[in-house]
C-alpha cells in the first residue's frame, strides 16, 4: 500500500484555512478510502515541520494546544534525496523512525506552498504531487502575471494597474495619481499572491484608495488595483483533469458588490446574506449551479477552461469570473491551484464525493509524474574535460 503526505500549514497568512482543507478534505477522506497510508505532515508558522498521527485530529488546532505540541514534541526530519523521507525521534530511546513518501498531497494554501515553492522542492526530488506545476502554480498565484497570460490569450481581463510595495513607500503621490488617471471608481485593491480574500479592499474615494494601498503593501510586495465590474455577477469554477478536463459547476456567492467576499465573509460569518434560491456551498454563501441564464452560463464555463489550458493548470484548480449582466461580457479574475477545502462542497453536488475526488487527483498526479518521468533531464557532455 503507497504513503501518501499530506503536508499543511505552513508561513502563510492561510495558514488556518490550509488546516481546515488537510483535516477535512483530504486526510480524513483518504483514510476512509483504505487505499493509502496518509500521514500528517504539519508545518507550522515559524517553518519547522511535525510528522505525528495527532496532527490528523483538528481539535489540537482549535483548542489551542498545538502550542504545547510543538513545545514538546522535536520537529521532523525531511529529506529531499531520491524521493522524500520523513523521519523522527522516538521516546527516550532516542531511535529513529523513518517513512519513504509516495505522494504528496500538498494544502498549503498562499505563500512558500500554492505559489510554487513547495512543488519545486518536490520536483527536485522527484515525487508525485497533487495539482499545478512549480510553473503554473507560481502565474496562478500572481494575480498580475496570470491577467497578463490571460491577455495574450484574448482572455478578457478587467482593467488594472499594478506596483510594487516600495513603489508605493516612495512614490505614494505619483502612485495615487497614476491610479485616478487610469481607472474609475469603485476600485478592488489585492496583495498579488494572497487568496482567500486576505488583505483586500474596496475603494470609491481617494481616501479609501491610499489605505487599501497601506493594507496591501503589508501583505505582499506587488499590489494589483482592479476596476470594478459594473452590474457585477460573481462566479466561480473548480475544475479537474490534466489534458481531459471536468468542470464542477459553475458556483455564484450569494453578496453583492459593496458586501465584498472578504475572509470575515467567506470563513467567519458563514457568508453573511443567504438570500435567493438554489444549493448552498459549504459555507452557505453560495448558490450552486449559478441562476444565470443558459446562454451565459456555458459562455462562462467555456472561459474558465480556457483560463484552466492558458495556465497549464493540472489536477485540480479553481477559476474566479466576473460577469457583467448587462452586457453579458465575462471576464477572468484570478485562478487558485489549491481550492479551500478542494470545494467539495460543489463536487458533492456534481455527484462526486470528497473521497473520489481525492482519490482522483492522487490518480492525476500519478499520471502527470509519468509523464514528466519520460523526458530527458540530464546530459552528458566533454565540457568538463577542458578544464
Amino acid at each position: 500500500m503507497k504513503t501518501v503526505a499530506v503536508i499543511f500549514g505552513g508561513r502563510s497568512a492561510e495558514h488556518d484555512v490550509s488546516i481546515v482543507t488537510a483535516i477535512s478534505s483530504i486526510i480524513k477522506p483518504l483514510e476512509l478510502s483504505k487505499q493509502y497510508h496518509v500521514e500528517a505532515v504539519y508545518v507550522a508558522k515559524n517553518g519547522a515541520w511535525f510528522w505525528d498521527n495527532k496532527l490528523k485530529d483538528i481539535k489540537l488546532f482549535s483548542s489551542g494546544a498545538i502550542e504545547q505540541f510543538i513545545a514538546r514534541t522535536q520537529p521532523a526530519s525531511v529529506q529531499f534525496d531520491s524521493g522524500l523521507t520523513l523521519s523522527r525521534g522516538r521516546g527516550l530511546t532516542g531511535r529513529t523512525q523513518r517513512k519513504k513518501i509516495d505522494i504528496v498531497f500538498p494544502s498549503m494554501h498562499g505563500t512558500y506552498g500554492e505559489d510554487g515553492a513547495l512543488m519545486g522542492l518536490l520536483d527536485m526530488s522527484g515525487v508525485p504531487y497533487v495539482g499545478c506545476s512549480l510553473e503554473t502554480a507560481a502565474i496562478a498565484m500572481d494575480k498580475v502575471l496570470s491577467k497578463q497570460v490571460a491577455a495574450a490569450n484574448n482572455i478578457p481581463v478587467s482593467k488594472f494597474l499594478s506596483f510594487t510595495s516600495r513603489e508605493f513607500a516612495h512614490k505614494q503621490s505619483a502612485v495615487l495619481e497614476r491610479i485616478t488617471n487610469t481607472l474609475k471608481y469603485p476600485l478592488f485593491i489585492k496583495p498579488a499572491h494572497l487568496g482567500s480574500s486576505i488583505g483586500i479592499s474596496r475603494a470609491t474615494t481617494e481616501t479609501e484608495l491610499r489605505n487599501g494601498l497601506e493594507v496591501a503593501a503589508r501583505y505582499d510586495d506587488k499590489i494589483i488595483v482592479e476596476e470594478a465590474v459594473q452590474n457585477l455577477i460573481e462566479v466561480t469554477l473548480p475544475i479537474i483533469g490534466n489534458d481531459e478536463l471536468t468542470p464542477a459547476y459553475l458556483e455564484e456567492p450569494l453578496v453583492s458588490a459593496e458586501d465584498f467576499f472578504d475572509f470575515d465573509t467567506k470563513y467567519i460569518r458563514g457568508g453573511g446574506k443567504k438570500t435567493g434560491g438554489g444549493k448552498k456551498g459549504a459555507q452557505g454563501y453560495s448558490t450552486i449551479p449559478a441562476h444565470i441564464p443558459k446562454d451565459l452560463y456555458q459562455k462562462a464555463e467555456a472561459l474558465g477552461l480556457s483560463v484552466y489550458r492558458a495556465l497549464g493548470c493540472s489536477g485540480i484548480a479553481r477559476i474566479d469570473m466576473l460577469i457583467d449582466s448587462k452586457t453579458k461580457e465575462v471576464y477572468f479574475n484570478e485562478a487558485n491551484p489549491m481550492p479551500g477545502s478542494l470545494y467539495a462542497h460543489n463536487w458533492r453536488q456534481k455527484g462526486i464525493s470528497t473521497m473520489e475526488l481525492t482519490l482522483r487527483l492522487i490518480q492525476l498526479a500519478e499520471a502527470r509524474h509519468r509523464a514528466r518521468q519520460a523526458f530527458t533531464t540530464v546530459f552528458n557532455t566533454n565540457f568538463l574535460k577542458q578544464f
